[in-house]
């Protein structure tokens, strides 16, 4: 009875619901990612997506109790369902650190995954920044003008002994095999990773949007519209974690990567994109769409308008959501 009306009950009785977890799991593995840069609130919200802990509120306050914890980026395995004290403990414990094995998630930029091989491998950072640097060696074209954006997100497992250059190879060879299987050309490689890592990182969860994001890029390009992309202008301020801006950031025309202030595309992929965003990428979505904006940065739940007018009201659906919770307001820095 109280498994089926619990709410209600805690409700009428004025119990506050839980919001930890009260074990060290349920026995179901998890492989969390820390990425290069996460501070506590990026953990948190880590956590609480994939299940290992019951709210971003328990652990956010726990590393407020603990203002001296770190984290190390890398692959880590934990459980489902752990409590705050117990996920922070494992992530502490470099028992739980996965070698030799990395996963590169979709949108994180190219050196960030760098420092994810680095710290599953024995290869030191410089090494692979060094042999990054060399990018057409790998069959990149000079005008690229660097590696970002050609490693495919994905797990992978390296022998011990691999090298710099064999581990960026591989990655860099995936992304190909995975371009040639959804039919881009070589001579068209370059713009379709311009676009997708654009469409991956202006995305939330819900892949369903992918190809209507990819559609209004394409309709404003067409329009000779300046896409507006905050997420190109914060990669190239350097907030490769964020895709907030400032209107100063914004009206900065000497930002290359600046798409209010230059037209088309920027000159460079902002990030790693995956099979989603480059499918987006190679066929967009039917549509007139000209605008989109999330309005729950959570669920990804986005609205595509047509006017200016409809997307301001959007717009501000998304800063009220931002003000409701210190929860909500972690995915809007």
């Amino acid at each position: 009875m109280w498994i089926m009306f619990e709410d209600r009950i805690r409700e009428v009785l004025g119990i506050a619901p839980p919001i930890d977890y009260s074990g060290d799991g349920n026995g179901t593995e998890v492989v969390v990612v820390i990425e290069p840069g996460d501070i506590g609130s990026d953990v948190a919200t880590t956590l609480h997506d994939a299940g290992v802990t019951m709210s971003f509120t328990a652990f956010y306050e726990l590393l407020l109790e603990n203002p001296d914890v770190q984290f190390l980026p890398g692959n880590y395995r934990l459980e489902e369902e752990m409590s705050a004290a117990s996920a922070l403990a494992a992530l502490q414990d470099p028992a739980n650190k996965i070698i030799n094995q990395v996963t590169v998630p979709e949108g994180i930029t190219a050196d960030a995954a760098l420092e994810l091989i680095a710290s599953a491998t024995e290869i030191p950072i410089d090494e692979l920044r060094a042999a990054a640097d060399d990018y057409t060696s790998f069959g990149i074209p000079e005008k690229a003008g660097g590696i970002e954006g050609y490693l495919f997100p994905a797990t992978y497992t390296f022998d011990p002994d691999v090298t710099a250059k064999e581990a960026i190879a591989t990655l860099v060879d995936t992304m190909f095999e995975h371009l040639d299987a959804a039919g881009v050309a070589k001579a068209d490689r370059f713009r379709t990773l311009v676009m997708a890592s654009i469409v991956q990182r202006e995305s939330g969860p819900d892949e369903s949007d992918m190809p209507k994001i990819a559609r209004v890029f394409e309709n404003r390009l067409k329009r000779g519209m300046n896409l507006q992309s905050d997420a190109t202008v914060a990669y190239g301020t350097g907030n490769t974690h964020t895709v907030w801006t400032t209107p100063e950031e914004r009206a900065d025309a000497s930002n290359p990567y600046n798409t209010y202030a230059n037209p088309g595309l920027p000159v460079g992929p902002i990030g790693l994109p995956g099979d989603a965003a480059i499918q987006a990428a190679v066929q967009p979505a039917d549509g007139t769409w000209l605008y989109f904006v999330p309005i729950n940065l959570r669920t990804g739940e986005t609205v595509f308008s047509n006017t200016l007018a409809e997307h301001e009201a959007a717009a501000n659906q998304l800063y009220a959501w931002c003000h409701e919770s210190d929860e909500n307001a972690a995915y809007c820095e």
